[in-house]
């Protein structure tokens, strides 16, 4: 007779040797004593933190070693923490940073070429390579979404795709805006910006760009500004010029028609993957997040980034607080300063909008346990692992640097992501402690759960279960996983968004500036 032995589940743990807190692993009731010795005098829910030493009011919390936040008002050995005695800055707390520009930058031990792992991808004409192959609608103003949405749903009500077996699908891109813009302002170069990256991102076998004609945002002057021309694979046109609705529809799906045989032509051949440029994550995070999927998923970047890869991190305001572990790892001065110089925008952009940096974390995050932007942004910031910031670009500028880069985004997801695929990302990793329910094609999108209660709820969205890793599966080996899936979703192995039908509402420009 045989007797299977299951290691217990921890029920607490301490990160760091200079904490003063920790993190609880379940739901600790008044009277628990934790491994650590303390007795917990006030409940502290599944996520959220306890005061392992006294706190005086307004000394600093500490979490991952770094301050999360200061205490409002005396907090007692075993107290939980949260909102009600935890702020960005209550009695004498200040946060100051020493950027340390450039100083901890350390060079990966990179591998050779011809040595590098290996994915199967579409190589296109001008040496990117796609890891789906979809046909894009895109549209230069909301006025010309219905039109667009139409012409998608005409090509795949008729069946004609199933004669098109390397084609993933046809997609309208439809949005809000597009017109009532400063045509000299910053959000009108955003918005010009991401229509040229989603038209020349590697996962578009081809590409329709329709408009209604008198819109801020014309076509022509985009073809113009990228020196663009109408080819086999990329058509332009608008309602007005055609002569209406129907017309506009007919056009589409003749025009589509005539695309499908040349983008079916594609076929997935290897590559190594040094051609993968991996965008990053996080949305409904928990007090798991930076302790399971954000880190694990920081060691799946080194890999990739020692393979030739790139990796970008965004969504600014969920570094705030955190940037300074950033600019260490900066390979110049300069491009540690850009960083900051897009910190302090964000600081301009919440104050003249009636808002602050602390507005994030969300409700949802600070049910899962996250108090304070500074604690999320903590965990947030492994996502980007350990290696050299390399280069910082504003919102869905082309990516051209390889390695560890930033791109500034807000930390709305589908804006974020939005911006990411517009600078050239071909697959995407999102962690999760809540339980996002997101997509976002053409790019697929890997779901990493950061807890094994939310990955058993909710397993037909997530991809990966991160949350073992509490339950003693190495950091290390989760990240050699994610890796693993990466080259195999990169491959054409169907994300568990994907199966879902997830990614046509996802396409969700920034809009910065005044609607006129």
């Amino acid at each position: 007779m045989s007797e299977t032995m299951t290691r217990p589940r921890p029920t607490t743990l301490v990160l760091n040797s200079s904490d003063n807190i920790g993190v609880a692993l379940a739901n600790l009731d008044v009277g628990t004593v934790t491994p650590q010795g303390i007795t917990i005098i006030r409940r502290v829910p599944r996520g959220h933190k306890f005061a392992t030493s006294a706190i005086a009011p307004g000394a600093a919390v500490i979490k991952f070693g770094q301050i999360i936040g200061f205490a409002k008002v005396a907090i007692p050995v075993g107290d939980w923490i949260h909102e009600h005695n935890c702020g960005m800055g209550a009695g004498d707390g200040t946060l100051e940073h020493d950027y340390a520009f450039a100083e901890g930058a350390i060079a990966p031990q990179m591998i050779p070429p011809g040595q590098r792992a290996t994915f199967e991808g579409f190589r296109r004409a001008n040496g990117k390579v796609g890891t789906r192959n979809y046909v894009g609608i895109l549209t230069s103003v909301n006025c010309s979404a219905t039109v667009a949405k139409f012409m998608a749903e005409a090509i795949n009500r008729s069946g004609i795709l199933d004669d098109y077996p390397n084609i993933d699908g046809v997609i309208p891109f439809v949005h809000g805006t597009g017109c009532a813009m400063d045509m000299q302002g910053e959000g009108y170069q955003i918005f010009r910006r991401t229509q040229w990256g989603y038209t020349a991102n590697p996962n578009l076998g081809a590409a329709l760009l329709v408009g209604l004609g008198c819109e801020a945002f014309q076509i022509d002057k985009m073809k113009e500004s990228y020196q663009l021309s109408e080819t086999d694979t990329f058509q332009t046109m608008t309602i007005q010029e055609i002569g209406g609705t129907k017309k506009m529809i007919d056009w589409g799906v003749e025009r589509i028609k005539e695309m499908l045989p040349i983008a079916d032509r594609a076929r997935r051949e290897t590559v190594e993957a040094s051609e993968l440029t991996l965008a990053l994550q996080c949305g409904g995070s928990d007090g798991y997040s930076g302790i399971t999927a954000n880190p694990a998923l920081g060691v799946a970047v080194d890999i990739l980034v020692k393979h030739g890869g790139t990796a970008i991190l965004s969504e600014t305001p969920e570094v705030y607080g955190a940037e300074h572990l950033l600019t260490r790892r900066a390979v110049s001065r300069e491009v540690g300063e850009k960083l900051i110089e897009r910190i302090h925008w964000w600081e301009d952009y919440t104050s003249r909008n009636g808002g602050e940096m602390n507005n994030n974390p969300s409700p949802g995050n600070k049910l899962g346990g996250l108090t304070t932007i500074l604690e999320k942004s903590l965990g947030a910031t492994a996502k980007g692992g350990t290696t050299p910031l390399t280069a910082v670009y504003e919102y869905a500028e082309q990516v051209t640097e390889k390695g560890f880069v930033f791109m500034d985004t807000p930390g709305f997801d589908p804006v974020s992501a939005t911006g990411q695929v517009a600078g050239g990302a071909n697959v995407l990793a999102f962690t999760t402690g809540r339980g996002s329910a997101y997509g976002c094609k053409p790019v697929p999108s890997m779901k990493l759960a950061t807890n094994s209660e939310m990955y058993a709820r909710m397993t037909d969205d997530m991809d990966i279960n991160c949350g073992d890793i509490v339950e003693g599966v190495s950091i290390e080996d989760k990240g050699q996983q994610i890796f693993d899936m990466l080259l195999d979703i990169a491959s054409g192995k169907r994300t568990k968004s994907e199966e879902l039908g997830y990614g046509d509402n996802e396409f969700v420009p920034w809009q910065v500036g005044a609607v006129m």
